[in-house]
C-alpha cells in the first residue's frame, strides 16, 4: 500500500496544495501518516501520525511554497507507526538535498541495513525507505542521479516505487517487476507522478501515461524524460491492486479497476450460482463485483450493509485489535432489507476470516435467513512481502483450512471462492504478468530473507 505523489508547478504557490489534493485522493491506500516536502528557495517539510486532513491545514500549505513537492500517505509494512517513520524522508547527499516516498517493501532490508551500519551509517528509523535514501545518499557521492538511481536499484530486491526530490529535479521510479503503480499527468499547472490516476483526476490533469516497470522520469525546468533504469524479463503487477488496493474509478497498466471488479462478480455468479433473494456487497470494496454479481445472476441488489463514512479501511489499520473493534463502528446491517431473505454476500478476500464472521453474524441477527458468503478473489494462503501486512502463515484462515472449514469458521450458509483462472480472466492480462504469490504461494523474487525476519 502507501499512496505516493511528486508535483512540479511553476505557480510555486500552487505546488503544495496540489500535493495535498493528490493525497488527499490517495488517502485508502495508508491512514497512519501523512507528508510534504517542497523544494523552493528552501525546503518546507511538514509531517503528521493521522489523516492528510489532520495533518495539513490552510495556514500551512500557504507556508509551504516552491516548485517541487513529494508527497505521502503510509500504510507500515517494515517499520512501526510512528512519527519518526512517517514520509518523505530527507537526507543530505553530495548533491544536495534528497526527499524521498517510498510506496512497497524490500525483502533484502536487513541485510542493506546492515551493511550500511558497517560502514558507518546511522538511521534514524526502522523503516525500510531511509535503506533506500542512504544508498541514493551514497551513490551521488560519485554518480549523476540517473546512474546513482542505476546503482541503487541493483541492490534492492523486492517492490519499490518511488518518488523523490533531488534540489531541482523531481523523479519517479518504478522497479522492474512493476509490483506497485505510477502514473504521470500534465496540466496547466506543470506535472504530476501519483500512485494512482484518481490522483491526477482530482487535480484537474490529463493522464500521459504510466510510467513502465524498470523506467525513470526525470523532471527539470519543465522539461519531462523517461530513461530505462532496470530490464527484467517478466513483470509482477500486484493483483490486490485491481482486487483492493485501488480506488475503483482508477485505471492501472490501461486496465479500469472498475471494470476488473465488475467482472470479478460476474465470473463469480457463474462459477458459484446461489439461489437467494438478495445480493448485497460488503461495502466499499465489494460493491463493484456484487453490481456485477447481480447483473449475471439476476439476483436484486439490495444493501443489506450500510457503511459509517467516517471510518476508514480496517484492514490498512495497523493492529488486529483495532481491525475488530473497527468493524462494529463502520457497518450496520439494514434490518428491512435482509429479515426474513436470503442474503448473498459479496466481499474482496478473506484474509484472517475475524471481520468476515462478525459481518455474517450481523447480518443474521438482522433478520436474514440464509448468509451465503461470495468472495472475489482465491483464497489467500501466503503472507505478502511486497507491501501487504500479512504477518504470518498462521493468521491466514485459508492457509491450512479447506472452503468448508472456513465457512463453518464464519458463520455462513455456503461459502465460494473465486477461481484463479476466473480472477486472471477478470482483470485481462497474462498470469506470468501478475504477482500472485499471496494466492499462490510463488513467488516472483527469493523472499527467504524477509521470511526469517518475520519470523523473529
Amino acid at each position: 500500500m502507501c499512496g505516493i505523489t511528486g508535483v512540479y508547478s511553476e505557480n510555486e504557490a500552487l505546488t503544495s496544495k496540489l500535493a495535498f489534493f493528490s493525497l488527499y485522493s490517495l488517502q485508502h491506500r495508508g491512514q497512519e501518516s501523512a507528508g510534504i516536502a517542497v523544494f523552493g528557495d528552501y525546503i518546507h517539510i511538514h509531517k503528521g501520525m493521522g489523516l492528510v486532513n489532520d495533518v495539513f491545514g490552510d495556514k500551512k500549505l500557504s507556508e509551504m511554497v516552491g516548485r517541487i513537492a513529494v508527497g505521502h500517505v503510509r500504510y507500515s509494512t517494515t517499520g512501526e507507526s510512528k512519527i519518526e517513520n512517517a514520509q518523505p524522508l530527507l537526507v543530505k547527499t553530495k548533491s544536495g538535498a534528497l526527499a524521498i516516498a517510498h510506496n512497497g517493501n524490500l525483502v533484502n532490508y536487513q541485510t542493506l541495513r546492515n551493511q550500511l551500519e558497517n560502514e558507518g551509517a546511522v538511521f534514524i528509523t526502522d523503516s525500510d525507505t531511509e535503506v533506500i535514501a542512504k544508498l541514493m545518499a551514497k551513490e551521488l557521492l560519485t554518480k549523476e542521479p540517473e546512474d546513482a538511481l542505476k546503482r541503487v536499484s541493483e541492490q534492492l530486491r523486492g517492490s519499490y516505487t518511488l518518488v523523490m526530490a533531488l534540489n531541482d529535479t523531481l523523479i519517479g521510479f518504478r522497479d522492474s517487476l512493476g509490483f506497485k503503480p505510477l502514473v504521470i499527468g500534465e496540466g496547466e499547472f506543470g506535472y504530476i507522478i501519483a500512485s494512482e490516476s484518481c490522483a491526477i483526476d482530482a487535480v484537474g490533469a490529463r493522464i500521459i501515461r504510466e510510467v513502465r516497470p524498470g523506467e525513470a522520469v526525470f523532471i527539470k525546468n519543465g522539461e519531462l524524460e523517461f530513461v530505462k533504469i532496470e530490464d527484467s524479463s517478466r513483470k509482477a503487477l500486484c493483483v490486490f491492486e485491481y482486487i483492493y488496493f485501488a480506488r475503483p474509478d482508477s485505471v492501472i497498466d490501461g486496465i479500469s479497476v472498475y471494470g476488473v471488479r465488475h467482472r470479478i462478480g460476474e465470473i463469480l455468479a457463474r462459477e458459484s450460482p446461489v439461489d437467494a433473494d438478495i445480493v448485497s456487497p460488503v461495502p466499499d470494496s465489494g460493491t463493484t463485483s456484487a453490481i456485477g454479481f447481480s447483473k449475471e445472476s439476476g439476483i436484486e441488489y439490495l444493501e443489506a450493509l450500510i457503511k459509517n463514512r467516517y471510518v476508514g479501511r480496517t484492514f490498512i489499520l495497523p493492529h488486529q485489535s483495532t481491525r475488530e473493534l473497527s468493524v462494529k463502528i463502520k457497518m450496520n446491517a439494514v434490518r428491512k432489507n435482509v429479515e426474513g431473505k436470503r442474503v448473498v454476500l459479496i466481499d474482496d478476500s478473506i484474509v484472517r476470516g475475524t471481520t468476515s464472521r462478525k459481518i455474517v453474524d450481523m447480518v443474521r441477527s438482522a433478520g436474514a435467513r440464509e448468509v451465503h458468503f461470495r468472495v472475489g478473489s482465491p483464497p489467500i494462503i501466503s503472507p505478502c512481502y511486497f507491501g501487504i501486512d500479512m504477518s504470518t502463515r498462521e493468521e491466514l484462515i485459508a492457509s491450512n483450512r479447506k472452503v468448508e472449514e472456513i465457512r463453518r469458521e464464519i458463520n455462513a450458509d455456503s461459502l465460494a471462492y473465486l477461481s484463479l483462472d476466473g480472477l486472471i480472466e477478470a482483470v485481462g492480462l497474462e498470469k506470468g504478468e501478475l504477482c500472485l504469490a499471496c494466492l499462490t504461494a510463488e513467488y516472483p523474487v527469493d523472499v527467504s530473507e524477509a521470511m526469517e525476519c518475520r519470523r523473529c
